[in-house]
């Protein structure tokens, strides 16, 4: 089965006007993510941003879960947030995949937006478990991933449809949508 990581990108980003912009990290996404990616056996959940700021907060709430008193505090939190990583951005993200797993890793974008050529879930899941190569699964916050992202990305998964017609959902929402697909039968 290959290695699936998680990476939650905070720039190049849009805003609701369509510019690029970098977004600001919740202390929801780094401790829901985390919590997702130890539920689905993913290696790691990467926050990248590229703001120093916002990496020194994210190192601290690693931090506060590891070895400061929320680790005592409650041990399954512990754990799950030991799968949180940082990064400056998604190129970091690909070395330390790389460094870690001897392999480049596939990029698979995730986009609300529908168009373009796009990877079935039921592909993907069966790609995971037949295929070797890492694979990091790219989400967006805002407004979504940018344009130059999607370019870049040798997969963009299937958008999550709803049944009213209205598709903005929060991040953490569609990651463990996403992540359920790709990990059950279901």
């Amino acid at each position: 089965m290959a290695a699936l990581y998680l990476a939650l990108l905070h720039h190049p980003v849009y805003d609701k006007n369509g510019a690029i912009v970098t977004t600001a990290v919740t202390n929801m996404d780094v401790h829901d993510l985390s919590r997702l990616a130890r539920a689905f056996d993913v290696q790691a959940s990467y926050i990248a941003t590229p703001v120093p700021t916002l990496r020194r907060l994210v190192q601290r709430i690693i931090r506060h879960w590891d070895t400061g008193p929320g680790g005592s505090y409650n041990q399954t939190r512990k754990e799950a947030l030991a799968l949180a990583r940082l990064a400056p951005d998604l190129d970091a993200v690909v070395a330390d995949v790389e460094r870690e797993t001897g392999s480049l890793p596939r990029l698979v974008a995730t986009s609300a937006r529908e168009g373009g050529p796009r990877l079935s879930f039921a592909d993907l899941r069966r790609r995971l478990r037949e295929d070797a190569r890492p694979e990091l699964l790219c989400l967006g916050t805002g407004w979504g991933l940018a344009e130059e992202v999607l370019r870049r990305a040798d997969d963009v998964l299937e958008p999550i449809l709803g049944t009213a017609g209205w598709n903005h959902l929060s991040v953490r929402t569609a990651a463990a949508i996403i992540l359920d697909r790709l990990r059950s039968d279901r």
